[in-house]
């Protein structure tokens, strides 16, 4: 198999080719490495910035996602429709439209944690990028009815944070990111905070439920786009000492005086922040979901990654021995942006693969009579389409569908044009449609009639471009459900896809396109 020239020149670190696509199909160097070249490349930029090419560029300022090209993957399967009778609502045309369509769902162990549309936020954590767009993408969240969770290290990373004998005692950072969820919610969706394993020691989540009045909370093993914690850069001596003394990893060691001396000559000029990767074991976990309940958390989650097969089957079995009210599961690979370039595309099994898994472990499971858990799959998904197949290839299991990186385009986009509508400065690809936020934004008006005029002026303007996205998301999901027939989610069947290749059939035991409906086409012929 050969190689991309991606393995070395993609626009992710901002490397090219000196030769553009005359490139070695097995190494992805240009087919003549020039002396004199000052380094395009990817070996060429490491040969000079060394480390610093491991990460997406600008690090802080981007989210990314794998490059590579899967053997199979979601476009592999098509949904199938039918012209024969419906589900969940009388079968009469007058009757049976797509906006008659239910998308509501609900996890929770009870299942009474409710959702107006079957997407759950990914967790969002420290990073800049998540960070600088937090209020629109949580008021967008709360305003769509939607699930969304903090994501790790966000109260160790805040500079103002309170901490008293190694335990957080006040953040408002964090305090903020809840406040950004909560003024705006609705009654449906929630907000959760997540914590990796210096939040553990931290106790972040004691002080969300018993300071904030968080309900959910969610334990980390992992996310598709890395298998260990991930980076930050500090830009001062001050910042890197200040965590380091709050338990993270901080290269190069701002303590040692010859790291000091350097830094302070100019000999570099940012610091990595690690997070440390986590230890799993029966015991402690089902110690630690029982610690949470006793301090109050009303729903426990688990956040498991791309890791190998056994990995998983541990994470469905301890999942159901606590009762968990949710299990998120990440193919790879993508994220906000903390993860190795190469690690994103190479580590990890893919969200297709990853789910065919999840499927069989969840099926021995039901067999068996335990508890299954509601489940959101996560690793790619941004499309209706996409959402489709993830519920239908994991029903009855799939709750619903993980997102992070498209809502936060979402709130990006909607924050920058929206405050370019502000001001008067409509950016030249909407001016056609107006120049206020209700002629530019398709939705706006109908969430300034939801929400009143008043509260609408205050909604932080990104906010209208994730409701508008998921509002996009809903009708397409709609109309695919009406063409199946199927009026409510809990109707979708994995029958409802058909796998296009032979190996995409074997891989998840989706039907095969020729050989789908074969007993009925014989009775209907015979």
């Amino acid at each position: 198999m050969s190689f991309s020239k991606g393995v070395n020149a993609t626009a992710a670190t901002l490397t090219r080719l000196r030769t553009g696509e005359s490139y070695c199909p097995f190494s992805g160097m240009c087919v003549t490495c020039l002396d004199g070249c000052p380094g395009l490349c990817e070996i060429g930029k490491s040969s000079v910035r060394g480390k610093e090419v491991l990460y997406p560029q600008p690090f802080g300022k981007t989210t990314s996602a794998s490059q590579k090209d899967y053997p199979v993957d979601y476009s592999h399967f098509n949904i199938l429709g039918t012209a024969v009778g419906a589900h969940g609502i009388e079968a009469d045309p007058d009757r049976a439209i797509f906006p008659a369509v239910s998308l509501e769902t609900a996890v929770g162990a009870n299942a009474d944690l409710k959702l107006n549309l079957p997407i759950v936020v990914a967790a969002m954590g420290s990073t800049n990028v998540a960070a600088n767009n937090w209020d629109h993408l949580a008021a967008g969240a709360a305003v769509s009815g939607v699930g969304i969770v903090i994501g790790e290290n966000v109260c160790a990373m805040d500079p103002n944070a309170e901490i008293k004998d190694g335990r957080v005692v006040h953040s408002p950072n964090l305090a903020r990111r809840v406040k950004d969820f909560q003024e705006w919610y609705n009654g449906k969706g929630f907000i959760a905070v997540q914590a990796n394993v210096e939040d553990t020691k931290l106790g972040v989540q004691e002080y969300a439920i018993e300071k904030l009045g968080v309900e959910a909370v969610e334990l980390k093993w992992g996310q598709g786009a890395k298998d260990i914690g991930g980076e930050v850069k500090l830009d001062s001596l001050e910042r890197a000492l200040q965590l380091k003394s709050r338990g993270y990893i901080v290269l190069p060691d701002p303590t040692d005086p010859r790291v000091q001396a350097a830094y302070r000559a100019g000999a570099f000029s940012e610091f990595e922040r690690h997070s440390r990767i986590g230890m799993v074991e029966y015991e402690s976990f089902m110690a630690r979901v029982e610690e949470l309940r006793r301090v109050g958390a009303k729903y426990v989650f688990l956040k498991t990654g791309a890791y190998r097969p056994a990995d998983l089957a541990r994470a469905v079995k301890y999942a159901s021995d606590a009762r968990l009210d949710l299990l998120t599961v990440d193919g790879a690979g993508g994220g906000t942006g903390m993860s190795p370039w190469r690690m994103m595309n190479e580590w990890g099994v893919p969200t297709v693969y990853l789910q065919a898994l999840l499927v069989k472990y969840l099926d021995r499971l039901a067999a068996k009579g335990a508890y299954v858990p509601p489940v959101a799959i996560a690793g790619g998904f941004t499309l209706e389409d996409h959402m489709f197949k993830g519920l239908a290839i994991g029903a009855p299991y799939v709750k619903a569908i993980g997102m992070a990186r498209s809502p936060l385009t979402a709130a990006m986009v909607g924050k920058t044009v929206g405050e370019a509508v502000k001001s008067g400065k409509v950016p030249n690809e909407y001016k056609k449609y107006g120049e206020s936020l209700e002629q530019v934004f398709i939705a706006a008006s109908e969430l300034k009639e939801k929400l009143g005029a008043e509260a609408f002026e205050k909604l932080p303007v990104g906010a209208i471009g994730v409701y508008t996205y998921f509002e996009r998301l809903a009708q397409g999901l709609r109309q695919f459900m009406c063409g199946a027939r199927k009026f409510a989610l809990s109707y979708i069947t994995r029958d409802d896809v058909t796998a296009l290749t032979r190996e995409a059939a074997e891989i998840t035991g989706i039907r095969y396109v020729m050989d789908v409906d074969a007993e009925e086409v014989e009775e209907i012929l015979g």
